[in-house]
């Protein structure tokens, strides 16, 4: 049996270097929100990386013919859900308390 490398990151060329910036500001909401233990400790980290997700959605160099835009708008819609469902859970989470 061989061993298994580890996947490669995703490689999305951005024309204005938009998505580099921003993707690093999402890795690190991403490690804040893993580290919190609660739902309601998440959340500003959630919130934190919905604006990031936003300024992606936002762009203005969007250009549907391209491969690496519609994979940055998917892959930003996905994140977008992901971080409202948690904002969402944090306040849940501090009715219950």
């Amino acid at each position: 049996m061989s061993a298994r490398r580890p996947a490669s990151k995703a490689h999305i060329s951005c024309s204005i270097g938009l998505f580099p910036k921003q993707d690093a500001e999402v890795a690190r909401q991403t490690e804040a929100i893993n580290a919190a233990r609660t739902a309601r400790d998440k959340a500003p980290a959630a919130e934190a990386m919905l604006e990031a997700v936003n300024v992606l959605l936002a762009c203005s160099a969007y250009d549907e013919s391209r491969l690496d835009c519609r994979l940055c708008r998917n892959f930003s819609q996905l994140r977008a859900k992901m971080a409202r469902l948690v904002v969402r859970a944090g306040k849940l989470g501090q009715r219950h308390e």
